[in-house]
């Protein structure tokens, strides 16, 4: 048997200490937005190679895809920090001891707002608040539809701290207060991104069903190869929805790297 001494300096395999390699970190990093630009490339190329007529032109054009994409990313920008401004707070509030025992009626009304399809959702929001604009009214429900995953994983990621962690911290004179925010948040952060990683995924996607109600967004394009029976247009728009979700989720990635506590 033949056995080959590893080279000095190679990058493969896991460090002594079980964290992965630098090249291989990178590569993992690099992967995605990698995938995005290949394809979003590839969707220029075939868009640019075709002879447009005025219904693909003006629904491809580059001022109307950029308008729509800035659309759809505030919107999804609005709704994110709304949903986070009230599923965290909500889901700490439903693990303390005096309100602890209306989770149970909470998760369930967040449970049907996630059961009903996000379509029909914004249509009812769209007919029951006829007097509202229409970016209010695709805001309102699209927040209704994405707290879920952040309340249960608040609450999971809350629960899951160990009660003789907190016991020490109050044994060591620590207020409730101090316990929270020094200790409980902090080891349930790992929980809290994932359901915010999750909220950012689904709304960046279902946003573009705003177009429905006269919003806005990516959808538009969607809408117009549809009711065009252009197919191109309508792989544009999807391709697009579908890019902008990876980059999302990506950053989100990124973000939940560097907000994971150290050592945990």
């Amino acid at each position: 048997m033949t056995v080959t001494a590893a080279r000095p300096g190679a990058t493969t395999g896991p460090r002594p200490d079980g964290t992965a390699r630098p090249a291989r970190r990178w590569a993992a990093l690099l992967a995605r937005p990698l995938v995005v630009v290949v394809a979003l490339t590839t969707l220029y190329l075939v868009v640019s190679s075709r002879e447009l007529d005025s219904i693909e032109a003006r629904s491809l054009d580059v001022a109307y895809i950029a308008s729509r994409t800035w659309q759809h990313v505030w919107l999804t920008a609005v709704v994110s920090v709304l949903v986070l401004v009230i599923a965290v707070p909500l889901g700490v509030l439903l693990t303390r001891e005096a309100t602890r025992r209306f989770a149970g009626p909470v998760l369930t009304v967040a449970n049907i707002s996630q059961a009903i399809p996000s379509i029909g959702l914004i249509v009812l929001f769209a007919v029951a608040f006829l007097t509202l604009p229409v970016t209010v009214i695709a805001v309102l429900a699209f927040v209704l539809h994405g707290i879920l995953p952040i309340v249960r994983n608040t609450i999971a990621g809350l629960e899951q701290v160990d009660r003789s962690v907190i016991e020490a911290a109050r044994g060591m004179g620590m207020t409730r207060r101090g316990v929270l925010f020094s200790v409980e948040l902090p080891l349930a952060v790992p929980v809290i991104l994932a359901g915010v990683r999750t909220t950012l995924t689904i709304t960046t996607g279902t946003v573009a069903l705003a177009t429905f109600i006269g919003a806005g967004g990516l959808g538009d394009i969607i809408s117009n190869g549809l009711a065009s029976n252009r197919t191109l247009v309508l792989v544009t728009g999807s391709v697009l929805v579908a890019a902008l979700a990876l980059l999302i989720d990506w950053l989100a990635g990124l973000a939940e790297d560097v907000l994971h506590p150290k050592g945990l």
